[in-house]
């Protein structure tokens, strides 16, 4: 359970304890001191929020991941992952996507609650099939539209602030509920590649049509 207490300098550390029992704290900062900042663009929806990576989405997106449906078609080895350090790669990995190119996948927040309910946006790490925009969902926030509300917000943010004019989303064949949400944003599929050994299908939004 998270806890706090105040550093020698008067400041106050948070203490988390993980699954093994041994508590990890991060490192309080000094009073006065400045550090770097990610500081990207926010994007509000009816619903949602889209901005960037804060510490404590580090815990709900792992959370996300853990659950092996999600896993199945997000994590590289398509199984869920259950290591905090795992956990923390990932997010890591999002945040510094943003760091390195100056855009990447938003954290999609509920505006009502104020809780992590997922991840969209921009993605092309080294010898990707093209630039994509994916998404994932958490769990317990899918069956609204949640993924086709921050998609939208994302590609309309893509095509407005960079210089391309074709988005891929890599799906599964399996993925159901990612092939409906590629439909209503009026993706077709344009044929196929591999990823990390499984197959999948390339659907493509063009801005020529995003925009008629």
């Amino acid at each position: 359970m998270p806890s706090s207490r105040l550093g020698k300098d008067g400041v106050q550390a948070s203490i988390t304890e993980n699954k093994s029992g041994r508590k990890a704290m991060i490192v309080p900062i000094k009073p006065g001191a400045a550090l770097a900042q990610v500081n990207g663009p926010v994007i509000e929806t009816e619903r949602l929020i889209l901005r960037t990576w804060r510490g404590d989405d580090i815990a709900p997106n792992t959370a996300m991941l853990s659950d092996p449906g999600t896993a199945r078609f997000i994590t590289v080895d398509r199984k869920p992952v259950k290591d905090e350090l795992i956990g923390w790669r990932n997010a890591a990995v999002m945040a510094g996507h943003w760091a390195l190119h100056g855009f990447g996948m938003f954290v999609v927040e509920e505006k009502s609650s104020g809780r992590f309910a997922g991840r969209v946006g921009p993605w092309c790490p080294p010898g990707w099939p093209g630039f994509e925009v994916g998404w994932g969902i958490a769990t317990e926030f899918r069956g609204r539209g949640y993924a086709v509300e921050a998609a939208r917000a994302a590609i309309d943010w893509t095509f407005a602030n960079l210089e391309v004019d074709r988005i891929i989303h890599c799906i599964n064949p399996e993925n159901a509920a990612s092939q409906g949400v590629a439909r209503r944003l009026g993706a077709t599929i344009d044929g196929q590649t591999t990823l990390s050994g499984d197959v999948v299908d390339l659907w493509v939004t063009r801005r020529e049509q995003w925009k008629a």
